[in-house]
């Protein structure tokens, strides 16, 4: 599938085609619809230089909330860890 963005558009965002697509892919890895690895093909870069791009925004790559943690103490517990 392939998606056309107009040059009025893409003029508006003051962006780059580069830039453009960088930002759809850091946005959809950040809500968690792409993983990284699509994420960076998306942008057109190697994963590590994605990682290097999402640390530069401060975005975490792994997703870790209350719910993990009190799962992951649960599992301690019950392997007589905790």
């Amino acid at each position: 599938m392939s998606i056309v963005i107009s040059d009025e558009i893409l003029q508006a965002s003051q962006l780059t085609p580069s830039e453009f697509r960088q930002e759809i892919a850091i946005y959809l890895f950040q809500s968690g619809r792409l993983t990284l690895g699509y994420a960076s093909r998306l942008a057109d870069m190697p994963p590590h230089t994605f990682r290097q791009l999402l640390k530069q925004r401060k975005i975490a790559l792994y997703s870790y909330d209350v719910e993990d943690l009190e799962l992951d103490l649960k599992n301690l517990q019950d392997l007589g860890r905790l």
